[in-house]
């Protein structure tokens, strides 16, 4: 039972290892040719957005929401594809009984 509760303390050592190592990480997303960039750190918090003048014009609002979610998107998937090897990176997860 020790030790289990110990696996569990060093999963949760190694999870918040993890996160402080990823909230060091940042990648930057774009849509729209370019005229809309998103900026997200590796605990996937949005820390920027940028929107070219040109699409703050009212009648192309339904193209600016189109590109942020779609930056968002972009953002994401490179940013899950970082998490992953910084898990790699530090041994992956340990083997726990009982969990696999």
């Amino acid at each position: 039972m020790l030790n289990k509760l110990k696996q569990f303390k060093d999963l949760r050592d190694q999870a918040k290892s993890m996160q402080n190592e990823l909230e060091k990480e940042s990648i930057t997303a774009s849509a729209a040719g370019g005229k809309v960039t998103m900026t997200m750190n590796g605990n996937l918090q949005m820390t920027g957005i940028a929107i070219d003048d040109e699409l703050l014009d009212a009648s192309k609002k339904d193209k600016l929401q189109e590109a942020i979610k779609d930056a968002h998107k972009d953002a994401i998937k490179q940013m899950q594809r970082v998490m992953a090897m910084k898990m790699k990176e530090m041994g992956g997860l340990p083997n726990i009984p009982g969990l696999s």
